[in-house]
């Protein structure tokens, strides 16, 4: 049988299935037809086109969790494509650029018309982040009963996002977190909860939030973080506990080694890794999400802790498991291709502190829904 692609020679890593080895991997009509150790068939007759991509890693279309891609209605938006199939990513998660009034324009002028699977967080505020950055000061901006509208429209909306740091809220404190919380708990959804500078403290902040939620900007430097001190939040080995679930969100000023690798030395790692790339990071500190991988790398993360971290971890957070983050017969072949290199290479967090890593991982190609795109 004829079918449409055969990726060769590749290193596999897909973290559900516990692969990391060597198989070739058949597509056909957008999907995985087969995965294989390349001694066991011989497909090369039998596929149209063959992509050699030997020295290479395999892995599930990567994912990045927090991003903001909804340019011109957002001053800080930056288009998906640009920093997701051109950069290996298949699958982009717009964090809250977008609330429910603007929530149908987004669809139209970015989930349609970029090759990047575009899914998204809706903001609790109505006009999200298309007015400003202070969305939260005024309670009369929240819209709950038109955030519900949005989510029973638009399936391709898998939380809502509230940003809880005092630039955000004004005085509002800690409503428009039990507002969106309340919401959350009706339409069976996470929230994604941003955090910065306070008030409200973190503590207070975890208390209100269930298994399943994600905390975004966890590794920041910045007072009110997970340490008092040299010592972790009670609440925060609490929220641990309970199921909510840490994501990096690395952004202008949100990643901190310092922050991260205390937080190693207590037993607490990352449960998914994200950019929160926009148009002011996208040429320093972040760059991509490759190089945010990269440094991690450096942090004596594993390869396949990092690949977990971009695929596995937040199609789960997504409810999407079944659909991307891993690779599987019979599913879309969403598929990154990505080269990893040896020598020594320095980065920098979004704190302007520099360290260095022994590898380097770069997007060679993407593969969308089985169509093979070179990266840039």
């Amino acid at each position: 049988m004829a079918f449409d692609l055969l990726i060769k020679n590749g290193m596999v890593i897909d973290p559900i299935s516990k692969i990391h080895r060597k198989y070739d991997i058949a597509v056909d009509a957008g999907r995985i037809f087969s995965i294989h150790c390349p001694e066991d068939f011989a497909l090369e007759n039998s596929a149209k086109d063959i992509l050699d991509v030997q020295g290479s890693l395999v892995t599930p279309g990567l994912i990045d969790l927090h991003t903001h891609v909804f340019p011109g209605d957002t001053e800080l938006g930056i288009d998906a494509d640009l920093v997701g199939v051109q950069q290996g990513v298949t699958t982009l998660v717009d964090a809250g650029s977008a609330g429910a009034v603007a929530f149908p324009r987004f669809v139209t002028n970015v989930v349609e018309k970029n090759t990047t699977q575009v899914l998204a967080w809706i903001n609790i505020a109505g006009d999200g982040l298309c007015s400003g950055r202070d969305e939260l000061s005024d309670l009369t901006k929240l819209d709950k009963e038109n955030v519900a509208e949005r989510i029973a429209q638009y399936p391709i909306i898998r939380g809502i996002k509230v940003r809880m740091s005092s630039s955000v809220l004004g005085n509002s404190g800690l409503q428009p977190l039990k507002i969106a919380k309340k919401l959350s708990r009706e339409v069976g959804l996470p929230l994604m909860v941003h955090i910065g500078n306070g008030p409200p403290a973190l503590g207070d902040i975890l208390n209100v939030l269930d298994a399943g939620d994600v905390l975004t900007h966890a590794f920041h430097g910045k007072k009110g973080g997970i340490f008092k001190g040299d010592e972790i939040l009670p609440e925060v080995r609490q929220a641990l506990k309970r199921g909510i679930l840490f994501d990096v969100g690395h952004g202008n000023s949100s990643f901190s080694v310092q922050t991260l690798q205390k937080a190693q030395r207590a037993g607490i790692t990352p449960y998914s890794i994200s950019t929160d790339i926009y148009l002011a990071n996208f040429n320093g500190p972040v760059y991509s999400l490759t190089t945010t991988l990269s440094k991690f790398l450096a942090l004596d993360f594993s390869l396949d802790e990092v690949i977990a971290a971009v695929t596995v971890a937040p199609a789960t957070i997504l409810g999407m498991e079944h659909e991307i983050g891993s690779l599987q017969v019979g599913r879309i072949a969403d598929i990154s291709i990505l080269a990893i290199e040896d020598g020594v290479f320095e980065f920098v967090d979004a704190e302007n502190k520099t360290f260095k890593g022994r590898q380097l991982l770069q997007a060679k190609f993407t593969i969308k829904a089985g169509k093979v795109l070179e990266c840039k």
